[in-house]
């Protein structure tokens, strides 16, 4: 009998859970570095398309910096227009400055948007150097690799490519597979093989599409008293 608990789970974001393919050996293991406590490593820009992980390795940096009594603070750049409410006025106090204060590394999510603001351009530059400067660590990731990110700065293009510059890439059948394999595991819910071929088949393949497939059968399964089969991945996505 099929054993489901406390579905769905939500795993924090940590390296131990983060799947590990050949899309991904690299970023992986240059966020581990920037992680760690030898200090080899203090720059690290990652690039992919949506879905790939990204956000998934700068939340697993920002979890190994963090402590009780100093969390490292993340910020995704699509949230930069609300932390502002559109004004970006060279007189004002820099709020991002505001965030990062006192932390021990610059993470941020998704600098592909960016708003298109110089005097927003000015502000990274300064929190960027003052990190760089004072030996901390920075954790960026975008869409495109850094001489490909439209209005971005050239000068922090320059020094983004001074670091370690990874891609994530898990578009191929056998790293979607195995991160299927530990959605579910993550979930406590039993996958049968024609049942992932099935939802690799007919749902997008980014990450967070999957994981929402993999949660609604889960759901149903529960819900009807009933083992994930086929038969029922076809009744919940509604495709034959």
């Amino acid at each position: 009998m099929q054993l489901v608990f406390d579905f769905p789970a939500t795993p924090r974001y940590t390296f131990d859970n983060f799947v590990v393919c050949d899309g991904n050996r690299a970023a992986n293991l240059f966020a581990r570095k920037l992680a760690g406590n030898d200090g080899t490593e203090n720059l690290l820009y990652v690039y992919g398309p949506p879905g790939s992980g990204k956000t998934h390795l700068l939340a697993a940096v920002a979890n190994c910096l963090s402590s009780p009594v100093a969390p490292a603070p993340m910020i995704s750049c699509r949230e930069i227009q609300q932390i502002y409410s559109g004004d970006y006025s060279a007189e004002r106090v820099s709020l991002l400055g505001e965030r990062f204060q006192g932390a021990q590394a610059l993470l941020l999510d998704d600098i592909h948007l960016l708003p298109d603001n110089a005097n927003l351009k000015v502000e990274i530059w300064q929190l960027f150097n003052d990190f760089y400067d004072s030996g901390r660590r920075i954790m960026i990731t975008g869409l495109a690799p850094p001489k490909e990110l439209p209005g971005l700065d050239d000068h922090l293009i320059s020094r983004l490519l001074w670091g370690l510059v990874a891609r994530v890439d898990i578009n191929d059948d056998d790293s979607r597979r195995m991160i299927l394999a530990k959605l579910a595991e993550d979930m406590q819910v039993i996958v049968p093989s024609d049942v992932a071929e099935y939802v690799l088949k007919h749902v997008r393949r980014d990450v967070p599409s999957l994981r929402g497939a993999l949660e609604q059968i889960g759901r149903f399964a529960l819900a009807e008293g009933r083992k994930v089969t086929l038969r029922l991945a076809r009744e919940v996505l509604g495709r034959s």
